[in-house]
């Protein structure tokens, strides 16, 4: 029973309609399902990655509208990374993002890879990162629609930070209960600050990373639009996840229980700093309700939501397609 690397990753917007545009008009992810939160059915909730959804490449927002900026800090999800195939890749993003008016950090290293930082416009924390020299989980496939050539195109998440005051009982939880392994470490972004440190899972690389940051001398987040809600683990399927889920409860840790996603089934639970892990199915998959050719064209919704359909559909927004 082993983790296969990072699942996805599901953040905060204030304007979906917006955050539709930048994602998938500068950034060049397809939008694999539009549909809605499945606890407040008035907002979207709008899912990104390759050409079908592939787990590893989902990049999933909550709409809240109003709602207030993030406030960086402790106890957090940090940073979310986008795989790119290569080092060249980098250069063409950084003139691409400058274009439309994204500033940038400046191509650096990163635990030995090359890596590109910036926030999109509601201030995500996101770091594009070559995958020149990766080794282990493989990447999505580009979509064939996307705005970006594809030899540039985004391939899937990549490496996700956390930020806590105390790092051991997080790597503690990741290591003993969760199977990560221990990889290296890297220097820190603030001088001063402890090393951060990189684990693994699965087949490792870029697409199975976990690193975890110290920083004692930061407030706790307050969580916004820009935020990061939580990430998800890959679970090869539903029989080994009721295992993860004993395996939860016997650790003692308050917990969601079983979970269907109808795309995945899921269990959530938070590790000692109050982030929130998610162990998700890579079945059934998002062309599971949808045509492959077709998928993000139209709102869909899960079974037990279709007799809502009509009431749903009326308290929502179209998603703006201009820039």
């Amino acid at each position: 029973m082993e983790l296969k690397g990072i699942h996805h990753v599901s953040a905060l917007t204030a304007k979906a309609p917006e955050n539709y545009t930048f994602y998938t008009e500068v950034m060049g992810l397809r939008l694999i399902k539009k549909t809605v939160n499945q606890d407040d059915t008035s907002v979207y909730h709008l899912f990104y990655g390759d050409e079908k959804g592939n787990p590893g490449t989902e990049l999933t927002f909550f709409e809240i509208p109003m709602a207030g900026r993030n406030h960086d800090g402790n106890n957090s999800i940090s940073a979310i990374s986008l795989r790119v195939k290569n080092d060249d890749a980098l250069t063409f993003w950084e003139k691409r993002l400058k274009e439309h008016g994204i500033q940038t950090e400046g191509i650096k290293d990163r635990a030995g890879r090359q890596t590109l930082a910036f926030r999109d416009k509601e201030g995500q924390r996101l770091i594009l990162v070559s995958d020149e020299k990766n080794e282990g989980v493989a990447g999505g496939q580009p979509w064939s629609k996307s705005t970006t050539p594809e030899e540039h195109a985004i391939l899937g998440l990549g490496p996700v930070r956390l930020t806590v005051p105390a790092a051991e009982p997080t790597i503690e939880v990741l290591i003993k209960l969760l199977g990560f392994r221990h990889k290296g470490t890297y220097a820190a972004e603030v001088a001063g600050q402890p090393e951060i440190i990189v684990l693994e899972t699965g087949e490792g690389g870029s697409g199975a990373e976990i690193h975890v940051e110290e920083r004692i001398d930061l407030p706790q987040e307050r969580l916004g639009r820009g935020g990061v809600h939580h990430v998800a683990f890959r679970v090869d399927n539903e029989d080994e996840l009721r295992e993860w889920i004993e395996r939860v409860k016997t650790s003692r840790f308050a917990n969601s229980g079983f979970v269907d996603r109808f795309y995945f089934k899921s269990l959530y639970f938070r590790e000692p700093n109050r982030i929130l892990f998610e162990l998700a199915t890579d079945g059934p998959g998002f062309d599971t309700d949808e045509d492959l050719e077709h998928l993000g064209e139209s709102l869909a919704l899960p079974p037990f939501l279709e007799p809502h359909r009509e009431e749903i559909e009326a308290k929502l927004k179209p998603l703006d397609t201009k820039l």
